[in-house]
């Protein structure tokens, strides 16, 4: 539990470092959603040797199907420090809301183009051994919303 808190606290730290740097649009998403804007913070463990397979995967595919099923892509990160940076993916996608993002979640899984990036980057052996998500809403005070 103090290690799923930890990376959590850690992808929250990044996700108010890409705001304050200028590099994330806190205005995007629908106005009148603003209140039920959700961020999504999902956390992959590879098995050994797998994490480039799952990088690859997302560079080449997944982000783009993830804004094609209404995600919004805010930021990809692996930890700097071992023994999480040789098998962690940490990432933060925003929507609209939490029965916006059980939507999207379904018509991704339900992509064909998913099953046949996901089946090609498996050739090798399955890639994730385990999938964390946590759903953050912001506060009131919060910039990003």
């Amino acid at each position: 539990m103090k290690k799923k808190l930890a990376i959590a606290a850690f992808a929250v730290c990044l996700l108010a470092l890409g705001y304050a740097l200028g590099r994330l649009d806190p205005g995007s998403g629908a106005a009148a959603a603003a209140d039920e804007r959700v961020f999504e913070i999902r956390t992959y463990t590879t098995l050994e040797g797998r994490l480039e397979a799952l990088n690859a995967r997302f560079r080449n595919h997944t982000t783009r199907l993830f804004e094609k099923h209404g995600m919004t892509n805010i930021g990809y990160w692996t930890p700097a420090d071992a023994p999480l940076a040789s098998n962690t993916l940490i990432y933060i996608v925003a929507h609209d809301s939490r029965d916006a993002a059980r939507r999207s979640w379904d018509a991704f899984r339900n992509d064909p183009e998913w099953h046949k990036a996901r089946d090609a980057s498996e050739a090798d052996g399955k890639i994730v051994a385990k999938l964390e998500s946590v759903f953050l809403k912001p506060t009131d005070y919060s910039k990003m919303k």
